[in-house]
């Protein structure tokens, strides 16, 4: 049974759990389904806003797929969940990020 596939039966068993489905779209990028690594992404933020790792990855997958504007929204969200949950290194790293992608 691949990684991906043991995602998905444990996330059958807590459907909610964070942490499997953030693992889950870092598999589905990995595995090229970028489309669906981020939707999982996008599903990941709207159901836990504060899940700051979320939005780093979804602003690195954007920039790798030369979608700037989109991936400098996502980091800036990102900056804002950071601040708000009182993760200062995370805020930290994407806004060296950030600083990073070009217009």
């Amino acid at each position: 049974m691949s990684r991906l596939e043991k995602l998905k039966q444990m996330l059958q068993e807590t459907p909610q759990d964070s942490f499997l489905r953030y693992a889950l779209a870092l598999e589905l990028v990995k595995a090229g389904e970028t489309t669906s690594g981020l939707e999982a992404l996008d599903s990941l933020i709207a159901d836990d806003p504060d899940y700051v790792a979320a939005y780093f990855q979804k602003a690195q997958v954007l920039a790798e797929d030369e979608q700037t504007v989109l991936a400098r929204e996502a980091c800036q969200a990102g900056i804002v969940a950071a601040k708000r949950v009182g993760d200062a290194h995370a805020a930290g790293e994407m806004t060296a990020f950030l600083e990073t992608l070009e217009d």
